[in-house]
């Protein structure tokens, strides 16, 4: 039995679709089942309710070999801390005593950075806590994921632009969310693996936002430009959708360390590092145009 979390989340749907596809017997943690399609509803387990929940957590574990274990993501939680060290707790605490063998997360980038980084520091700790455990672990350490552009989908149909806190002519690893759930799925359903370790993912290339704008405008037809955001000004915006003030402060502290080189510390010839196969380009004629 391999559990899965998040199962209607970007990654988390389709690491369920294919765990499917390899004949696997699925149980899922979610707060409504409703939002999972019928014909998937009806070949799996599930567990309602959240899966920071220790009641919850036991339920789902029981009989469960394997996890994909992925908190929400809360931009309203008080801080990156609490929203994902805290909400992970119960699940490292309540595995010694489980069945459980493997664990695939996802992550981020970063190891070893020395200075506070929010998300990224919030999530290494979260692997420090599972791979603590005992349990067989692989995180996921991704780059800074290509699919987040769909947020500005909006802005890009409607102004011809996208905006960042980054300097556009800097050079950063993506990786497509699709890829992801390939890897993660493959860790699931093929155990041979052991220990614990870090699995860096980056795309085929590093890109600029420059270059990001350029693909763009190759694939869409149209004049697509990049606007750098000034650092006040991210602020000041994800206050105004609701992001509590420490997660504002973790999400800009960030941005700040992807400027300052958090995402390429791993260097080129790293055994564990993972290119993965979507280039920049590929992903917008596949995700990107389809919704423009």
């Amino acid at each position: 039995m391999i559990l899965i979390t998040t199962p209607t989340g970007d990654i988390g749907a389709r690491v369920l679709r294919h765990v499917l596809d390899a004949r696997q017997d699925v149980r899922v943690i979610l707060r409504d089942p409703a939002k999972l399609p019928e014909e998937i509803r009806s070949r799996i387990e599930f567990v309602e309710g959240s899966h920071s929940d220790p009641t919850t957590i036991e339920r789902g574990l029981d009989g469960a070999r394997a996890v994909f274990w992925l908190p929400p993501g809360n931009p309203t939680a008080p801080s990156a801390q609490d929203g994902y060290v805290a909400f992970s707790r119960a699940f490292a605490l309540a595995l010694p005593s489980s069945g459980v063998t493997h664990v695939v997360g996802i992550s981020a980038l970063g190891r070893g950075w020395p200075h506070p980084a929010g998300l990224v520091t919030a999530t290494l700790e979260t692997d420090d806590m599972i791979g603590a455990t005992g349990v067989n672990y692989r995180a996921l350490c991704c780059a800074s994921l290509m699919d987040n552009m769909l947020r500005q989908v909006g802005v890009i149909r409607g102004g011809g632009a996208f905006y960042a806190p980054t300097p556009g002519d800097l050079s950063l690893p993506q990786v497509a969310k699709a890829d992801v759930a390939n890897v993660a799925a493959a860790l699931l359903t093929e155990r041979t693996w052991s220990g614990v370790e870090a699995v860096p993912l980056r795309g085929p290339e590093d890109i600029t936002h420059v270059e990001m704008a350029r693909m763009m405008t190759e694939v869409l037809g149209k004049p697509i430009r990049f606007e750098e955001m000034p650092m006040e000004q991210f602020e000041v915006m994800l206050a105004g959708m609701g992001t509590s003030p420490g997660m504002v402060r973790d999400y800009v502290a960030m941005m700040r360390a992807k400027n300052e080189g958090i995402d390429t510390m791993a260097k080129p010839d790293d055994a564990r590092q993972r290119r993965t196969p979507t280039t920049f380009q590929q992903w917008c004629e596949r995700e990107l145009k389809p919704v423009i």
